[in-house]
């Protein structure tokens, strides 16, 4: 009787009815066929079948053990920390079988998850502080779903500030607060100074830290309160600082009006201004730009000087308006507003550019679209021409207009 013998490379598995092997996981079906139970990578290779007879004829069977992708981290700590400037690698490696492909992602982008690079290794040059954060790294093989181990980028660099105001406006009496953002993964330690003296807390200043955002508020504003204010950040990389002012003066003037007048020849104004005093005088100056599609030239600047009421509005927020008549039909103007309180004049608005119709629009459709506003025209108006004020504020007017705009208004 011929003898089946299972053998994996010079080790007998099975002889006949026995099981050779301690490993009790190999068994054998019907006597020929082995079966291995709870199957593990190193069960992996060539299984022979051969019948020990004169013709030694053997049968192969190789096994292949599929394997779910694992991942991990190098170092293991998971945490990458570098110098602004230099150069970043990640690491992460990945078993499985088949091999697992690898890809990295950034995690907390505000992009959402882009696709950063293919491979084992994840290296990032002249790396500033915007590159701090999670990276992921992926390990796919098509066995089950893919896994992924997170990675720590530390980027140290000196501070850097941004401030959300340059110019805060503030009244005597009120409350001032200036604030300053520091970013630096170095423990900065944030001082504030009013022109070169550095400011301690008191009774009404208190100084506060939330997270990167660093608070100086002062209570009870008073007149030597205004000036120049700097938020300093320092640590072992380096050293940053940033100015703000705190001014009594008024804030620039907005604008609220629409580009387009509804009638011909005149235009309605309306702009808001932020000042605790009264503001004592609004100075508003227009002019027309005549041009066509290849040429503009400016008109002379007509100069309104209007004197507000002397009343207390509720709010620091003072809203005014004025119709400005007199303007040609169908035509281009641009205009600035500048107003003064006891502090003096504030900076010079934005240039802001309205345009005239060909024809008025009909007076209920006029009627809708015109708002309350807080002081009328009851102004004292002056037109004359003089140069612009801006108590040594130099000021720069822009001209911009595309022929595309203009052949709308022709229209």
């Amino acid at each position: 009787r011929n003898i089946l013998l299972w053998r994996r490379g010079s080790a007998v598995v099975t002889a006949a009815n026995l099981i050779i092997t301690r490993d009790t996981r190999f068994k054998l079906l019907e006597g020929y066929s082995l079966q291995i139970k709870n199957v593990r990578p190193q069960d992996a290779g060539d299984y022979n079948c051969q019948i020990g007879d004169h013709d030694n004829r053997d049968l192969v069977h190789t096994v292949e053990i599929l394997v779910p992708p694992s991942v991990r981290s190098n170092p293991e700590t998971g945490h990458v920390t570098v110098r602004k400037g230099g150069t970043a690698t990640l690491e992460c490696k990945a078993s499985g079988n088949p091999v697992p492909s690898i890809s990295w992602t950034r995690k907390d982008s505000i992009h959402g998850s882009p696709h950063l690079s293919e491979g084992p290794t994840l290296t990032l040059e002249n790396v500033n502080r915007q590159d701090s954060g999670t990276y992921r790294c992926y390990a796919s093989n098509g066995i089950r779903e893919p896994v992924f181990v997170d990675m720590q980028l530390i980027v140290l660099s000196p501070p850097e500030i941004t401030v959300e105001k340059s110019w805060v406006h503030a009244g005597e009496g009120y409350e001032a607060q200036l604030v300053c953002t520091v970013h630096g993964d170095a423990n900065p330690e944030v001082m504030w100074y009013q022109d070169s003296f550095l400011l301690h807390p008191n009774d009404r200043r208190t100084m506060d830290t939330r997270g990167e955002k660093h608070y100086l508020t002062v209570r009870n504003v008073r007149a030597s309160d205004f000036g120049n204010y700097s938020c300093v950040a320092e640590n072992s990389l380096g050293r940053a600082k940033k100015y703000i002012e705190v001014s009594g003066r008024p804030g620039p003037a907005q604008l609220h009006s629409p580009m387009y007048s509804r009638y011909r020849e005149m235009y309605n104004l309306t702009w808001s201004i932020e000042s605790f005093p009264l503001i004592e005088e609004i100075r508003l100056l227009y002019r027309k730009l005549m041009m066509n599609e290849s040429y503009q030239h400016p008109g002379r600047w007509h100069d309104i000087i209007l004197n507000p009421p002397s009343t207390r509005s509720e709010s620091y927020r003072h809203i005014m308006t004025y119709t400005i008549k007199g303007l040609d039909p169908n035509s281009v103007y641009e205009t600035i507003v500048q107003a003064k309180n006891r502090y003096g004049w504030n900076e010079v608005s934005d240039i802001f550019q309205f345009y005239t119709l060909s024809t008025d629009m009909p007076n209920e459709d006029v009627e809708q679209t015109l708002g309350s506003t807080a002081y009328g025209n009851n102004y004292r108006a002056m037109n004359h021409c003089t140069p612009l004020r801006t108590d040594g504020v130099p000021v720069a007017i822009l001209l911009s207009l595309t022929s595309a705009v203009w052949r709308l208004v022709r229209k």
